[in-house]
């Protein structure tokens, strides 16, 4: 299934800071939870999550930190900070409104027209 990139960019700075407060990432390993969040429907590019980390870090939503890795590899490691929980909490109020009137809305249109009029 192909996800239209309008929907891919507006899930993007929620999924990134919903990921990061489990814990702190690296690039790669967020491009692998996006792929598994999703059953593999968005794979995600460089090109995509480093712009999007980098404007979350200047937004003070995400740190970043060097480390090594186990094969002693230099890797940016992301942390989400006190306003990117506080910015996560307001997305999430966001999307749960969203989802609410989408689900609303959609069930509407599966039922009968006489149903969805008032009429049943």
């Amino acid at each position: 299934m192909r996800i239209d990139k309008d929907l891919v960019a507006a899930a993007a700075t929620p999924l990134v800071l919903g990921i990061l407060s489990d814990g702190d990432l690296y690039g790669y390993a967020i491009l692998k939870r996006v792929g598994e969040l999703s059953g593999g429907s968005m794979q995600w590019t460089d090109g995509m999550l480093y712009p999007l980390l980098h404007r979350l870090e200047r937004l003070g939503y995400v740190s970043s930190s060097w480390g090594t890795s186990e094969a002693g590899r230099r890797r940016k490691h992301y942390a989400i900070t006190p306003a990117g929980r506080a910015a996560l909490a307001d997305r999430q109020e966001q999307w749960a409104v969203v989802a609410d009137a989408l689900r609303q809305v959609w069930q509407t249109a599966q039922r009968p027209p006489a149903v969805a009029e008032g009429w049943a």
